[in-house]
């Protein structure tokens, strides 16, 4: 007896213990949350040329590298590209690097996608035949690699026979390609970077010149059966191993690292959510930020090359922002902090790397100098410790502040030494080389025409400025004067956090007295010696009323101009320069009238620090529903817009626009 019960056990543990084909899975579903990122970019298209900069790319993990789905048979069974960031400000090295064939009863089936979806965490696709189905999902693993994992089911009622193999081309411009036993490696003479294509060991690769196939695998598949085929991509600089992150590729579980992605992207939506001023509870402002976190992963970097620390580009998309600004960083960091406060700090560490001795912060850095150097010519406008204590906002960790702090304030003194001609406690912007265009990049808003009479004077050896003093320099010293203090309070260093508050009094009574004119109701740039006013409106009229420099009757009068639908009140509200000024020009002139979304920002910011909720509320919405494509899914945040008819201007999937469209949702 107990001999037959014996062996019954022994055949059930054989049968459980024998390895079935793998049958269709039921999906788990996509959360309410991440919902609301699914399709909120466009990334259809397939690259034409390797500079082909129409498409939009998804990237994550501060990978250098992005794809987009195929709208074409040149891309059919993969994903386009990848768009490598790694040379050359951005080039596509392939219509699709890894493209997979499939032949039934000796015929090639022709591959069109029936559903392509985005989410924040990866990309899907699906391709239905009569007899069978392939889906495939992309996810990146790390910086370094993106993971793509293809199931093929047998959706018939029959066994069926299938052969398949992986195939691709590259451009051959500048990348070349190598084999490697079941690998492929990537390789460019202008770049350190090295690509690596890994498959299954039982793909053999037949490499000619710059194309490539794997060897044919016939699979049997039975009714509702499935196959699943998984490949990584992975580009990496020389700093990091590739061993380590190919031992990284063979012990992760598909499924446990997309189920991972998508809790992480889901936690960041809902911190945004719980954050989200009442007022903009409808759907349409959710599924905004979920656009806003997307477009700033998309625009993520590890460190490389002379990157020492994550960061994040202004746009991927334009070639010339394959780098890290100090003003766009400030800014960013305000943004993600609300949602990532370590990526957040990261950002400001990259900066703060390249600090000089004298407290001097340069204008912008690059990975590879080869291709552009850093601009030491000038800085940019301090708002270091207001992104500073925006961090500490939000996790509340004073480690961060204590590191940070004494390099603010050499930062915040740097302006006092080699910024103020006359030593009168009002700074100016300048340059580091006597240019005056490198002096009118310092400001940040490189041709206003508050500038267009603005001429170079010497302060001393290394040191110049413009001879004027621009209210909006002042209005951010003053405020970061108060952030300083804070960040002073925080650390216990009392005695300074009232040196910090008696200096922003002093600067506050300047601003209101030298700045603003009493006929115009307006603050305005004027000469050194602060007699005359640099008369036309611009956006730096309301930056005394964001930093809380104003008085409330001046508050009052700004913000009549402000709310006047002949000045500033446009269908896309608060843009750079007045609609009634003859050289208002928002299609030629990048700072004489175009809506940039950080004034735009600091405008309803001014409105709520002075009393105008309501207006301020209303001005968000507006500006909103204004931008073209700033709502709604597919199209991307730009990095500024026309005021008059909402077109949206320049760089496609720009940060600092994500950011303060954050700012402009959420509580403070």
């Amino acid at each position: 007896m107990y001999k037959k019960i014996l062996i019954l056990l022994i055949v059930i543990i054989a049968i459980s213990c024998k390895k079935e084909p793998k049958n269709i899975e039921i999906e788990q579903p996509i959360s309410a949350n991440l919902l609301k990122s699914q399709d909120v970019l466009n990334y259809v298209g397939t690259p034409k040329t390797i500079k082909d900069k129409k498409i939009l790319m998804y990237s994550d993990q501060g990978a250098w590298f992005a794809y987009s789905f195929p709208d074409s048979i040149n891309g059919y069974g993969g994903f386009s590209g990848p768009f490598l960031m790694t040379q050359q400000n951005g080039i596509w090295s392939s219509p699709a690097l890894s493209q997979l064939a499939i032949k039934q009863n000796g015929i090639e089936k022709t591959l069109i996608p029936t559903k392509q979806i985005s989410y924040n965490s990866h990309l899907e696709q699906e391709y239905t035949q009569k007899d069978f189905k392939i889906d495939q999902e992309l996810t990146f693993l790390s910086g370094h690699t993106a993971l793509i994992k293809t199931k093929i089911t047998n959706t018939s009622k029959n066994k069926i026979t299938l052969e398949t193999h992986w195939r691709g081309s590259i451009f051959t411009e500048d990348i070349f390609l190598r084999k490697n036993g079941n690998e492929l490696e990537i390789i460019s003479e202008k770049s350190n970077a090295i690509g690596h294509i890994k498959f299954e060991e039982k793909d053999a690769i037949l490499l000619k010149e710059n194309k490539y196939t794997t060897k044919e695998q016939k699979i049997i598949l039975q009714p509702q059966e499935s196959l699943e085929k998984e490949i990584s991509q992975t580009f990496i600089f020389p700093e990091y191993s590739w061993e380590l992150e190919k031992q990284k590729i063979n012990q992760t579980i598909f499924e446990e690292l997309i189920e991972k992605r998508k809790q992480e992207k889901e936690a960041q939506i809902v911190a945004l959510l719980n954050q989200k001023r009442i007022e903009f509870d409808e759907e349409k402002y959710k599924q905004l930020l979920a656009k806003t976190i997307i477009t700033l992963q998309n625009n993520w970097r590890i460190p490389a090359g002379e990157i020492k620390h994550e960061g994040m580009f202004p746009s991927y998309h334009y070639k010339w922002f394959h780098g890290f600004w100090s003003w766009d960083t400030w800014k960013q960091a305000v943004g993600v902090a609300k949602y990532d406060p370590d990526l957040a700090k990261k950002q400001i560490r990259l900066m703060f790397e390249f600090q000089k001795e004298d407290g001097f912060i340069v204008d912008v850095v690059y990975r590879d100098t080869t291709i552009e150097k850093h601009n030491y010519r000038d800085t940019k406008p301090p708002l270091s410790a207001w992104a500073v204590h925006k961090i500490y906002k939000a996790d509340s960790k004073k480690e961060f502040v204590a590191e940070m702090y004494p390099k603010l304030k050499k930062y915040h003194y740097w302006w006092y030494a080699k910024r103020d001609h006359d030593q009168d406690g009002l700074c100016e912007y300048g340059s580091t080389d006597g240019s005056l265009i490198a002096a009118k990049w310092e400001s940040g808003m490189d041709n206003a025409i508050r500038f267009d009479d603005s001429k170079i004077v010497k302060n001393q050896e290394g040191a110049y400025s413009i001879n004027q003093e621009s209210v909006d320099l002042n209005a951010y010293l003053y405020a970061e004067k108060q952030f300083l203090a804070k960040l002073a309070t925080i650390l216990h260093k009392e005695e300074e956090a009232k040196s910090y508050i008696n200096e922003a009094n002093i600067l506050k009574e300047k601003i209101q007295e030298q700045f603003y004119d009493t006929v115009d109701g307006w603050f305005y740039d004027t000469t050194l010696d602060g007699k005359k006013f640099i008369k036309g409106e611009g956006s730096e009229g309301w930056t005394a009323l964001w930093a809380k420099a104003a008085t409330q009757d001046q508050a009052n009068a700004v913000v009549e101009k402000m709310l006047d639908t002949t000045k500033f009140y446009t269908k896309v509200p608060f843009q750079t320069m007045s609609a009634d000024h003859p050289k208002f020009n928002p299609l030629k002139g990048y700072w004489r009238g175009p809506n940039w979304l950080d004034q735009a920002y600091f405008g309803v910011k001014a409105l709520r620090n002075y009393g105008f909720d309501k207006e301020a509320t209303q001005a968000t919405k507006d500006i909103l529903k204004g931008g073209k494509g700033i709502l709604g899914k597919g199209e991307a945040i730009r990095e500024n817009y026309h005021p008059i008819t909402g077109e949206g201007l320049n760089a496609q999937n720009f940060s600092w626009s994500a950011a303060h469209i954050i700012m402009l949702l959420l509580e403070e």
